[in-house]
């Protein structure tokens, strides 16, 4: 046992107007979860509802087996990112059990512009046929879609048609999984429009509901009554005709039950044991100020299992955090950040990853940093090199990678921390989180010095007041970027969650991530 002491600093007051503060987080995260959930017209609901059909979610609950989570993907997409983009993004996506079997569900929304696809749409469907592809998930999707839209302020062409990432790149991903024995299922629920009827088409078995789905590659205004019996009758299109929804849901959940065996856990995975704190108390932790550092520890030993963490080098590199721990029984290597990267805790993860990796243990990437040490003492230090082994250890891992971003990540250390280009199975942020390449003071700081420099070339000068009326927008433009919302909203992130509700998501996670087939790791070249 290696428990993980707290040892807060702060007072009694000062918790409590943190977690004051934080509460009001939690409680606009949940307010933006609850609108995404709302997401539509209140006279497209009801004209779904008068045509005898399920809403959306109305599907997706009926789909999963009873009492199951349900871990739901980019839920704020698109939300207040363009005027015609509604929370969500027209479509609902995310990770759950049916029939017994962990899936990727899919599912338009069509009270949200008939299910239509802009940018976000298109990103976000990508994005959760990509989760499912590296967890290796059937694909249910259940269409009623009017195909793209070209002339939005979503995006338009240029949002869904021409690049990778877009439309085209849900088919593309859709064939590579079925090539590789990833069922892909559809059931058809309304209009299949324009390219949108590739969607269903490319699958591997698709079920079509009488007289109210039809697979068209005009336009939506194509009739829908009789489309579906004639496609099953003449053209081969659906493989079984449903009469309802809920027919179409039971016939979903009959074709999972017989894609052969469920994928087993491949690790051991011990009983679970509570944190010896609270994961609430997180909240109170946190400072209301971002400029005020956590001391991480703190937080590490409210989220692993008994507190419990056999730390890695712990008198080395002591900015990163690293060790072995158990989150509700499963096992995971943690690279936590408690400041700046030096050489020397570059080269810990390294060692770290490696060792992650030979063992075949998951990562779990807790990011809150400022960037890497700069300075001459540094760069004479190697940190050039060191930090790019890091980069390299950890963009080679093949085990698998999720990134929770509990503060700030700015620049490099973003990078190095496994941001969204590296390709983490999943990146987390919760709602204090902020990535952008430096952060709000710097960035206004370091603008206002070339200011500063221009006035010097021009023999003028300002007053301080106005180098601060200069700082101001800069530093609300890195604000506004560096929100994780804005992360949500872009996709940038998967999901946006409570501290609270970590060990429940990191759990699911994990548990994904132990019925995938391990694959061996190999790594670049190593700058000595």
């Amino acid at each position: 046992m290696s428990v993980i002491k707290s040892a807060l600093a702060a007072s009694p007051d000062e918790l409590r107007a943190n977690r004051e503060f934080y509460e009001g987080r939690v409680a606009d995260l949940r307010a933006r979860r609850a609108a995404a959930v709302a997401a539509g017209t209140e006279s497209a609901r009801a004209a779904l509802r008068e045509a005898g059909q399920l809403l959306v979610r109305e599907r997706v609950s009926a789909l999963l087996d009873p009492g199951s989570p349900f871990l739901e993907l980019c839920q704020l997409a698109g939300e207040g990112l363009h005027g015609d983009t509604a929370p969500g993004a027209g479509i609902v996506a995310g990770v759950g059990m049916v029939s017994g079997r962990p899936c990727m569900v899919i599912a338009n929304d069509a009270a949200v512009h008939d299910g239509a696809y802009n940018t976000i749409t298109s990103k976000k469907h990508v994005r959760a046929l990509r989760f499912a592809w590296v967890h290796r998930l059937p694909c249910l999707t259940m269409v009623q879609s009017g195909g793209r839209e070209v002339l939005s302020a979503g995006g338009g062409q240029p949002g869904v048609f021409a690049d990778d990432g877009q439309f085209g790149s849900i088919l593309y991903s859709q064939l590579r999984m079925s090539r590789e024995g990833i069922a892909q299922i559809a059931s058809v629920h309304g209009p299949a429009a324009d390219s949108g009827a590739f969607v269903p088409a490319v699958c591997d078995e698709v079920v079509v509901v009488r007289n109210q789905g039809a697979l068209a590659f005009g336009s939506n205004a194509v009739p829908v009554p009789a489309d579906a019996d004639r496609a099953n009758r003449q053209d081969g299109n659906t493989d079984r005709l449903a009469e309802s929804d809920a027919h179409a849901i039971a016939i979903l959940r009959d074709v999972v039950a017989h894609l052969g065996d469920v994928p087993r856990q491949r690790r051991d995975v011990a009983e679970a044991v509570e944190p010896l704190h609270d994961p609430v108390e997180i909240n109170g932790i946190i400072s209301a100020d971002p400029r005020i550092p956590t001391n991480n520890r703190e937080i590490l030993l409210r989220l692993v299992d008994g507190s419990d963490l056999h730390e890695f080098k712990p008198d080395y590199g002591d900015t990163l955090i690293t060790g072995f721990a158990r989150i509700k029984g499963f096992e995971v290597g943690i690279l936590c950040n408690n400041g700046v990267l030096f050489s020397e805790s570059a080269m810990k993860a390294t060692q770290f990853i490696e060792l992650c990796c030979q063992r075949d243990i998951p990562l779990l990437f807790m990011a809150d940093i400022n960037g890497f040490m700069v300075g001459r003492e540094a760069e004479e230090a190697g940190i050039a090199k060191h930090g790019a082994k890091m980069i390299t250890a950890m963009t080679c891992a093949n085990v698998a990678k999720y990134t929770l971003i509990i503060g700030g990540s700015y620049g490099a250390g973003y990078l190095a921390m496994c941001g969204r280009a590296f390709k983490p199975n999943a990146l987390i942020m919760w709602p204090n989180g902020r990535a952008a390449i430096m952060g709000p003071d710097q960035a206004a700081t370091t603008l206002a010095m070339v200011k500063d420099d221009q006035h010097k070339r021009d023999g003028t000068s300002w007053t301080d007041a106005q180098r601060e009326d200069y700082k101001a927008p800069v530093r609300k433009t890195f604000e506004d970027f560096a929100n994780a919302y804005n992360f949500a909203r872009n996709t940038w992130c998967d999901m946006v969650i409570e501290p609270a509700e970590t060990r429940d998501v990191m759990a699911l996670l994990l548990d994904l991530a132990g019925r995938v087939p391990a694959v061996p790791s190999r790594f670049g070249v190593f700058r000595m």
